[in-house]
């Protein structure tokens, strides 16, 4: 009697550890294996991040079982919001698994510096080639008389003239003065001694003229910002188009507020 009974006891221990066996097989199966199951080969269209700030990023990849890293690279484009998104990799409307990584480029915060090129002398298509490929913007084209047609006179930025070399940032506008082709009229040098340097101006392109180089003299006679020399000199013969250098006034005072 007793053996039974121990066997019994035997019988109900075995049974109870194959029960819990078989229970704890049902939930690794249903926990574990049936949700990788489920998700294996899952995938998920990478959306567009060109244009999304990075703020916004992780939000928006969370939402859809994406996450991103950000390259060492970066780039510029002026018409994008700083710290923007440039490039990314994978590329939109890729399939790819959830929970992907997706690398993205930014655009910087500041426009790298470019050297300027020398574009006086050159054909008008050539010179607008040229500022496209090094990643500068044609802006307004100035026709002036000169017997060049369509040749590159002057390049300004900001309304100023700039020299080969010049520094200036990546997407700037760069004015252009052109020939007209109609040059070879003649006409005396208007007398621009004693105007300042804006009434000069004025007159030396509505005569036809062109402002050449502006230099300053240091004097104790004359107000500042005066005209007191020109070249060619009032009353030369000059063809339109051609340039006029001014010799401008500068008193001690002016020089020492610099």
């Amino acid at each position: 009697m007793g053996n039974f009974k121990e066997s019994l006891k035997q019988i109900t221990v075995h049974l109870a550890l194959v029960l819990g066996i078989f229970l704890l097989i049902i939930v690794l199966f249903l926990k574990v294996y049936l949700p990788y199951y489920t998700n294996y080969g899952q995938t998920v269209t990478v959306p567009n991040l060109e244009g999304f700030e990075y703020q916004e990023l992780q939000s928006y990849l969370k939402a859809r079982n994406l996450s991103f890293e950000v390259t060492l690279d970066s780039g510029f484009n002026a018409e994008l919001k700083p710290l923007s998104v440039l490039n990314q990799n994978p590329k939109p409307a890729s399939k790819v698994k959830s929970g992907r990584k997706i690398y993205v480029t930014l655009n910087s915060k500041n426009a790298p510096l470019l050297k300027m090129p020398n574009l006086v002398n050159s054909p008008l298509k050539n010179a607008q080639e040229i500022l496209g490929n090094i990643g500068l913007i044609r802006g307004e084209i100035i026709y002036v008389p000169d017997i060049g047609t369509n040749v590159v006179l002057e390049q300004k930025y900001r309304g100023r003239n700039i020299p080969e070399g010049f520094e200036i940032p990546k997407g700037s506008q760069i004015d252009l003065v052109v020939g007209d082709g109609f040059g070879n009229q003649t006409l005396d040098a208007p007398n621009l001694i004693g105007m300042d340097d804006i009434d000069a101006e004025f007159l030396i392109i509505g005569s036809g003229l062109r402002m050449g180089r502006i230099n300053y003299t240091q004097t104790d006679t004359v107000p500042s910002g005066i005209i007191i020399r020109q070249i060619p000199p009032p009353g030369a013969s000059v063809k339109t188009g051609e340039p006029i250098d001014l010799w401008i006034s500068e008193s001690d005072n002016r020089r020492n507020d610099f």
